[in-house]
C-alpha cells in the first residue's frame, strides 16, 4: 500500500519536511517513490509547496495520507479537488463546473490566507513600534537622571526659577541706577565749596 506522508529533513530544532508518496513498509525517513511537495512549519503561517495534480493523482490511485498529510492536502485543496473529480466521474457535474467550483474555493481560501498574513504583519509592526517607543522613554529617563546627578547644587533650581520668570514676562531688576546716583553727587557739592572759599578771602 502507498502512503502520502511527511519525510523529515532539516536540523535539530528546525524541522523541514518533504511530502512524499512512499511504501507503507518503508521507514519514515527512508526510501520513497515520489516527492510531491514540501512543508515548512518554521514560518507563520506555515509554508506549503504542493504539486496539486500529483497529489490528486496519487489519491485517485488509492494512496492513503497520514493524519498530518491529510490536513495539509485539505488545506491546499487536494482533497476538495479529488472530491469534485469523483463527482465528474459519476456524472453529477461536468468538468467545467468542477473547475469553476474549485476556482471559487481557491479564491476564497487565498483571501483568508492573505488576511491572516496581513494581520500577523500588522501585529508584528505594532509590537515593534511599541517596543521602540518604550526604549525611547527609557533612554530619555536615563539622560534626565544623569543630567540631574552631574549638575552642581543650586544650578538646577536657579535655572528653573529663571525659566519661570521668563515665561511670566518678568525682567530681572537692574542694578545700574545706584552707581549713577553716586557719580552725580560730587558734581552738586562743587559750587557750594567754591562759594565758601570766596567768602573767606573777602573776610
Amino acid at each position: 500500500m502507498v502512503k502520502l506522508r511527511l519525510r523529515r529533513q532539516g536540523r535539530k530544532g528546525k524541522p523541514f519536511y518533504y511530502i512524499v508518496a512512499a511504501d507503507a513498509r518503508a521507514p519514515r525517513d527512508g526510501r520513497f517513490i515520489e516527492r510531491i511537495g514540501s512543508y515548512n512549519p518554521n514560518t507563520n503561517p506555515a509554508t506549503i509547496d504542493l504539486n496539486l495534480d500529483d497529489a490528486v493523482r496519487w489519491l485517485e490511485n488509492g494512496a492513503v495520507p497520514t493524519d498530518t498529510c491529510r490536513a495539509i492536502l485539505s488545506y491546499k485543496g487536494a482533497l476538495h479537488k479529488h472530491h469534485l473529480n469523483k463527482g465528474v466521474k459519476k456524472g453529477a457535474m461536468t468538468k467545467e463546473q468542477a473547475d469553476e467550483k474549485f476556482s471559487a474555493w481557491m479564491g476564497e481560501k487565498s483571501g483568508k490566507v492573505d488576511a491572516k498574513a496581513e494581520g500577523l504583519a500588522k501585529a508584528a509592526a505594532d509590537a515593534a513600534e511599541a517596543a521602540h517607543k518604550k526604549e525611547e522613554e527609557i533612554k530619555e529617563a536615563r539622560l534626565k537622571a544623569i543630567a540631574e546627578r552631574d549638575a552642581p547644587e543650586g544650578i538646577a533650581e536657579d535655572a528653573a526659577e529663571a525659566a519661570e520668570e521668563v515665561a511670566e514676562g518678568e525682567a530681572p531688576a537692574a542694578d545700574t541706577e545706584a552707581p549713577i546716583a553716586e557719580a552725580e553727587a560730587p558734581a552738586e557739592e562743587a559750587p557750594a565749596a567754591e562759594e565758601a572759599a570766596s567768602e573767606e578771602e573777602k573776610a
